[in-house]
């Protein structure tokens, strides 16, 4: 059975951060690919301050076209309305029968797991891979697979920040992300 992990995120922009985790676990579980697919943020909550659809994937797709095993999967993309993870993981499943699904969360997620949309339904469908953070526990009643990846304190929101006032995003994205940003002047 062919093993898959899935990375979730607004990706507004891929960052470093993620790129490592996505490796990392790759590496640790053996996985065949790692699948980043981006959140559908609604027409109503486009602004200024959200970057459009159109520029996130175009950023991921820099970000990870040097790694074949590094995909994009635009399935929240293509639906309306609340987007859950349940039922994220039921359609990836009738479409991918034989793939064996990994959800890559970090730690603090994994203290709110408790709190997800039918999460007992939700075990039984997907393993969930914990990225270990400082200032957070791994420990649930709920099974998840715990990863270690060295700690990199970089987040989208620092990296759009740092570019607002003027600073640089080297060695934060991708050079093909940074390229981007500059090219596009998203979040100045």
């Amino acid at each position: 059975m062919k093993k898959v992990g899935i990375m979730g995120g607004t990706f507004d922009p891929p960052h470093l951060g993620h790129l490592l985790i996505a490796n990392d676990v790759q590496h640790c579980l053996s996985l065949d690919e790692v699948w980043f697919m981006p959140n559908h943020i609604p027409p109503h909550k486009q602004s200024d301050s959200i970057t459009s659809t159109e520029h996130r994937l175009e950023m991921i797709e820099a970000a990870i076209g040097d790694r074949p095993s590094f995909m994009l999967q635009t399935i929240e993309l293509e639906r309306e309305g609340p987007s859950y993870t349940y039922d994220t993981i039921l359609l990836l499943k009738e479409n991918h029968p034989t793939i064996d699904f990994h959800f890559i969360i970090g730690a603090d997620m994994v203290e709110y797991l408790p709190k997800w949309h039918k999460i007992e339904e939700l075990v039984k469908l997907v393993k969930f891979v914990g990225v270990k953070r400082p200032g957070y526990s791994i420990e649930t009643a709920f099974p998840v697979i715990e990863v270690e990846t060295p700690q990199f304190e970089v987040s989208s929101t620092l990296i759009r920040q740092r570019v607002k006032d003027g600073r640089p995003s080297h060695y934060l994205v991708p050079e093909q992300v940074r390229r981007l940003i500059e090219e596009k002047k998203l979040y100045e």
